[in-house]
């Protein structure tokens, strides 16, 4: 075996078309534009792209995936440019990788493995490493035997490894040793989740999540809503660790603002696997915000990728409201549509302009309020007790003192907690409710 290199900065693409017969998708496949976005994961990855090698096949060649014509142009190419690894458009198995490198004497990739090294180079919160670790070493733990061929013989060793356990063998042993230690540490942070979780929902607290295609704009987005200032970049899986922030919506109803991991067309299995727990955010989600490029012309395309991954991960029961973005690159304008009950289902803005983020916040307060009791309530001084429950599941939105003592509570509750108490209590006749139109707005 050759000495494979380490991960460098120059790279040769290979992106082949692989047409399947008389099959045919809902959405055909755009060639050239599959073509771009592999070359803009590329280019995320901080990799300088020196040539870009195309073409068609029927199948993949069950040992190189290229046929021995392309082989031959590969090699060529190789000769022209110096370059520390070649990276295929498409999933390769072990052993079309393994039979590559050794044809080629250069480091080979797929487009699984691209992917696992940006989210490698963009993860920065314990938890973010963890779970790309984690998906790495499942992705090279059925690629193990490369590169390791000239030590499969058998070895002795005191404390390290049994009678005549083959080198492949200890790696593998370590690798599936690593890989429980990591599932244990990402077990501790999905229960400190859950317990977060579980507050919100105790406190009557509402998560809308951002999902989207990547790059579709959801970080400055949720900049625009929240006036934080996330990291929020013109390039693919700018956002990979999940951001939370307090959103306080008319009416002063409070909400959580998730903003998660963009999804792309063929996301590796590893990644959806190994982020189950950060998913979560999106699973638990009272309402997802489903962010579009409208300017994308493969906007159909990417809507139904993000809901095959939602599908996957158990989110596709979660209601969206739709955010068409980049109206500024059209000639849209800021708009909310409604279903013919009135109920929001779209809003057209422009994150980088700001225009229509006021008509999202109310599209937002509209269908998270949808499920809640806003509105006034009128307590005893006898009744401190049912005062202190609203407080302590930070349900008051403001209170004022009446002459006789009594409190007025404004108050925010799920509509079936609210229901509870007022069975509980018999309060029923001392709460006016907000019509809908005001707390929308957040007049009182």
């Amino acid at each position: 075996m050759f000495d494979r290199p380490d991960f460098g900065d120059s790279a040769l693409l290979v992106h082949i078309d692989i047409q399947h017969g008389s099959h045919k998708s809902e959405f055909p496949v755009d060639v050239q534009a599959s073509r771009d976005e592999f070359v803009e994961l590329a280019n995320s990855a901080g990799l300088e792209v020196v040539d870009l090698l195309v073409g068609s096949r029927s199948r993949p060649d069950s040992r190189h995936f290229i046929g021995k014509g392309k082989l031959e142009e590969l090699r060529f190419l190789l000769k022209q440019h110096e370059v520390d690894v070649v990276l295929f458009g498409q999933r390769l198995s072990p052993s079309q990788e393994r039979n590559l490198e050794s044809e080629l004497k250069v480091r080979v990739l797929d487009r699984a493995a691209l992917i696992l090294d940006i989210f490698a180079q963009r993860a920065r919160t314990f938890e973010g490493k963890l779970q790309v670790e984690l998906a790495q070493l499942t992705h090279l733990s059925t690629r193990l035997v490369r590169g390791w061929t000239h030590l499969e013989r058998q070895k002795g060793g005191i404390g390290l490894r049994g009678p005549g356990e083959m080198q492949l063998e200890t790696d593998r042993r370590l690798l599936n040793e690593r890989v429980k230690m990591l599932k244990q540490r990402l077990s501790k942070v999905r229960k400190q989740r859950e317990q977060g979780r579980s507050q919100r929902t105790k406190s009557g607290i509402a998560t809308v999540a951002l999902v989207g295609y990547t790059n579709a704009g959801k970080s400055t987005l949720f900049n625009r809503m929240t006036l934080e200032k996330v990291y929020a970049a013109d390039q693919l899986f700018a956002t990979l660790d999940p951001t939370l922030r307090r959103l306080t919506l008319a009416g002063g109803t409070a909400a959580v603002l998730a903003d998660t991991v963009g999804f792309i067309s063929d996301l590796p299995h590893q990644l959806v696997e190994a982020f189950l727990s950060t998913l979560t955010e999106t699973r638990e989600a009272q309402l997802l915000l489903h962010v579009i490029d409208v300017s994308d012309d493969l906007k159909d395309q990417r809507i139904a990728d993000v809901d095959e991954v939602l599908g996957s991960i158990g989110a596709d029961a979660v209601p969206q409201l739709i955010v068409y973005n980049k109206i500024d690159r059209t000639s849209f304008e800021a708009r909310i549509d409604r279903t013919d009950t009135g109920e929001p289902i779209a809003v057209w803005v422009s994150a980088v302009t700001g225009d229509g983020i006021e008509l999202l916040l109310d599209a937002v307060t509209e269908r998270v309020s949808k499920h809640r009791t806003i509105g006034w309530l009128k307590l005893t001084p006898a009744q401190g007790k049912i005062r202190a429950q609203l407080f302590n599941a930070s349900a008051v939105l403001e209170e004022r003192t009446e002459n006789d003592g009594g409190s007025l509570l404004h108050v925010d509750m799920d509509t079936i907690d609210f229901a509870k108490m007022e069975r509980e209590h018999e309060i029923s006749d001392q709460f006016t409710p907000d019509s809908p139109k005001l707390a929308a707005s957040g007049r009182a």
